[in-house]
């Protein structure tokens, strides 16, 4: 009996010795703590990586010959307004401009059917640079989100007030509207046609 007691004894002291996290432990009886956060230390916060073309609120990329991504929509207004692209573009920005547009931009315009034919036909013109997409889905609102947060050299035109409010939480993304019947831009400094706040 005295044998017994004294390995027991022996065990007891091992088990006080060795950690109860140490490697030697089998896995399954081993003890895994988590470690308490210090409260006083500093929290290292990831920011999202700002643009070098970034200069306070402005964009120093933009500049002219301006690139324009139209939406659908805007388009659309065009149309409706009776407002020439180009024409309504050099009236509003006074430099030459080059509009863009993305293969979901048109994908939606030509699901719409025959009733936006004039839209697609203005589109389509040699003069409207086409951009490709490689991404999946033609939602074209993603689509113009994702370009404008990869590039900052662009403007949007858009008349959707969803996608307005998307991109203003960018910063340094200009928007063009319609408003009064003519080409209105927000966000961009010295702007003519800006709305006056």
């Amino acid at each position: 009996m005295g044998r017994v007691r004294a390995t027991q004894k022996y065990r007891n002291a091992l088990n006080k010795i060795i950690k109860p996290t140490d490697n030697r432990i089998k896995k399954d009886e081993r003890v895994v703590r988590t470690k308490k956060e210090d409260e006083q230390a500093l929290k290292i916060v990831e920011a999202p990586q700002m643009s070098s073309a970034m200069f306070l609120r402005y964009n120093s990329q933009l500049g002219p010959p301006f690139h324009v991504l139209i939406d659908t929509n805007f388009v659309n207004f065009a149309i409706k307004n009776r407002i020439d692209l180009y024409s309504g573009f050099m009236d509003c920005l006074y430099a030459k401009t080059t509009p863009y547009v993305t293969d979901c931009v048109l994908g939606e315009l030509e699901k719409m059917g025959r009733r936006f034919r004039l839209a697609l036909k203005i589109l389509k013109d040699p003069r409207v640079k086409r951009l490709s997409c490689t991404h999946k889905g033609i939602y074209a609102d993603d689509c113009l989100v994702q370009r404008v947060t990869q590039h900052k050299c662009y403007i949007v035109a858009t008349c959707d007030k969803d996608l307005r409010n998307r991109i203003r939480k960018l910063p340094g993304v200009p928007i063009m509207y319609i408003r009064d019947h003519r080409f209105t831009i927000e966000r961009m400094p010295d702007a003519f046609g800006a709305p006056k706040f």
